[in-house]
């Protein structure tokens, strides 16, 4: 059944008159009489007596009436929200990124969306790159921040290239090289090294020709600069969360030729249509991003 049969009966039944709603709908009367009479031949039933001036709903025809009314509302609705979703002005978006990218990057890009799109509700969930992208082929999440090596390209993925992530040493305040312009690895023989975990390849260290001697693991970032804080040790800092160093830190860029920089990719799902939330987000993300150099 075309709606349009519906919405041209309602107003029939709304004017009792073929020529009024035609005026109303910008239709000939005979294209109003056309459709009334395709539509109570779909229904078979008679829907308007017609009279020598005008027309009058029958008994089916009042029937009718309401549910038409119905449909046509719940229709408007449909067009209302679709067009709230194409201008990123309502729904929801969920969104997963690696704990480091939630220090400064991913933050101020929700930030930055929640002021321009407010009526958009965003779900959030950290997590560890494959941990991430297991969840947005699973379609558990709509787009992914990821960091990927240099030789990374996952299957099925499209990928929006958000940072190229180098490393900074993070030092004790007043530390002998925390003057210094930039550092290279032997800069920081004897030094004690914090990380996340025992094994130098196991973490951003892990492309340095050679890596560094791990003296003291503590998982968590904000952890780690707590240790250095309190002039433990030294550790590695992404440039994306250079921004969030806590007092007490002082933070000095590594030559870039010492460990390969990470790549910050926002990933979403190829072959998926990408709703206008998730684009208006990848754009705060690049913009935030580009802040951040």
């Amino acid at each position: 059944m075309d709606t349009i049969w519906l919405a041209t009966f309602a107003e029939v039944a709304r004017t009792g008159s073929f020529t009024a709603a035609a005026e109303k709908l910008r239709f000939t009367q005979s294209a109003i009489s056309r459709q009334i009479s395709a539509l109570e031949g779909e229904l078979g039933a008679r829907l308007f007596d017609r009279l020598p001036r005008g027309v009058r709903l029958t008994e089916d025809g009042r029937s009718l009436l309401g549910h038409a009314e119905a449909v046509l509302e719940r229709l408007g609705v449909a067009k209302y929200d679709l067009a709230a979703l194409h201008s990123a002005a309502a729904g929801s978006m969920r969104i997963g990124s690696f704990s480091s990218s939630n220090a400064v990057l991913v933050p101020r890009a929700l930030a930055m969306f929640r002021d321009t799109h407010p009526g958009v509700r965003t779900i959030h969930r950290e997590g560890m790159t494959s941990q991430l992208l297991a969840r947005l082929t699973a379609g558990e999440l709509d787009l992914a921040v990821i960091s990927l090596a240099a030789d990374d390209r996952p299957d099925g993925l499209s990928l929006h290239k958000i940072i190229t992530d180098h490393l900074w040493i993070a030092l004790p305040d007043g530390h002998r090289l925390a003057r210094r312009k930039r550092l290279q690895l032997d800069d920081l023989n004897g030094e004690t090294w914090i990380a996340g975990q025992p094994r130098a390849e196991d973490t951003l260290a892990r492309t340095a020709q050679q890596p560094p001697e791990i003296g003291i693991v503590v998982q968590e970032w904000i952890a780690k600069l707590g240790f250095v804080a309190a002039g433990l040790g030294v550790t590695l800092v992404p440039s994306i969360s250079v921004a969030a160093v806590p007092p007490g830190v002082t933070v000095v860029p590594l030559h870039r030729n010492e460990i390969t920089p990470r790549r910050i990719f926002a990933a979403t799902v190829k072959h998926t249509t990408m709703p206008a939330s998730v684009q208006a987000f990848l754009q705060c993300l690049t913009a935030c991003a580009t802040e951040l150099t």
